[in-house]
């Protein structure tokens, strides 16, 4: 990383260290560290933007195509695409509703289960969930009872959670939505998200504003494809303008120290082509990195993941 210094935040209303937007490999460095040190890793060409259909009395007219070209920070290695359209413009009317997919239903509904008995969670507790879509998975906590509330920004499926009673916040996660809910005394027990960190072009407004929210003994979860198998599997029909960023386990350790959490356990999971569920928790809560995070942290550095060789081919 450069000479700026990412301190961890020590209070919910503290000033967040943000990410100089500089100019680069086209609107900014690094969207994590800042660096000008970016080198390709992959170039698909240009591409319209996914899930952008074209309605038919639209089809003889121009269709906007963007540059799909996939790059490595040299400094922090976060792979990552720069960003060509706000994310209001992708997500203000979502085309995705998560509960059509029946596995991934299932998928949750056994996390919701699980976790619930790991953290003890009860009718005193709170969980949030950042980027909750239709309520796929806070209907599996609010079925045991449990307190929920949805992060969501598109409001087209934040109102089907909403029909199903799921209370759901239409608005982006980040510090500032971080700060309403402290402010409302929701700060959660666990924070929950599942393949949306990848969607987010501040990736340090949503870490930060993680970390603000959590309970002092809270517990986040975070799932996310894991980038050694997209590369291993050459997965490239998951690139796409909707992700800003493909993360390893030492791209996201080093993203979340920076703002004072610990990743303390793991699952790899079979999702989304190979995907990472990470366990994290305050700094100061005093967990250490487990053996699972022990394990993966150096077979991606037996692979050579903070290596620039390890991109080029």
């Amino acid at each position: 990383m450069d000479s700026r210094e990412y301190a961890p935040l020590t209070g919910a209303s503290e000033a967040v260290v943000s990410c100089p937007q500089t100019t680069v490999f086209g609107k900014r460095g690094c969207m994590f560290c800042g660096s000008h040190n970016l080198h390709s890793v992959v170039d698909l060409g240009m591409s319209p933007l996914c899930e952008s259909y074209v309605p038919p009395e639209r089809l003889n007219e121009m269709e906007p195509f963007y540059p799909l070209h996939v790059f490595v920070c040299t400094e922090c290695f976060l792979v990552q695409l720069d960003q060509y359209v706000s994310p209001e413009d992708i997500f203000g009317e979502y085309a995705y509703f998560s509960s059509y997919s029946d596995s991934w239903v299932r998928h949750m509904k056994q996390y919701a289960e699980e976790i619930t008995e790991h953290l003890r969670l009860n009718s005193e507790s709170l969980v949030v969930e950042v980027g909750s879509n239709d309520g796929y998975l806070l209907q599996h906590f609010a079925a045991l009872g449990i307190g929920v509330l949805g992060i969501e920004p598109a409001a087209n499926v934040a109102e089907t959670a909403r029909q199903k009673g799921i209370p759901t916040w239409i608005t982006f996660f980040g510090v500032e939505t971080a700060r309403q809910l402290v402010s409302e005394g929701k700060q959660a027990d666990l924070i929950a998200g599942a393949n949306v960190m990848a969607q987010v072009p501040d990736i340090n407004d949503f870490v930060a504003g993680l970390r603000a929210a959590l309970k002092p003994d809270g517990v986040i979860t975070i799932e996310f494809p894991h980038l050694m198998r997209l590369i291993e599997g050459n997965q490239f029909d998951t690139i796409y303008h909707e992700h800003f960023s493909y993360f390893s386990l030492s791209s996201v350790e080093a993203i979340f120290g920076a703002h004072g959490l610990t990743i303390f356990d793991l699952e790899e999971l079979g999702t989304h082509g190979g995907s990472l569920r990470i366990y994290a928790a305050h700094a100061a809560a005093g967990r250490q990195a487990g053996p699972r995070v022990r394990e993966l942290r150096n077979r991606e550095r037996n692979a050579g993941i903070n290596r620039l060789e390890y991109y080029q081919g």
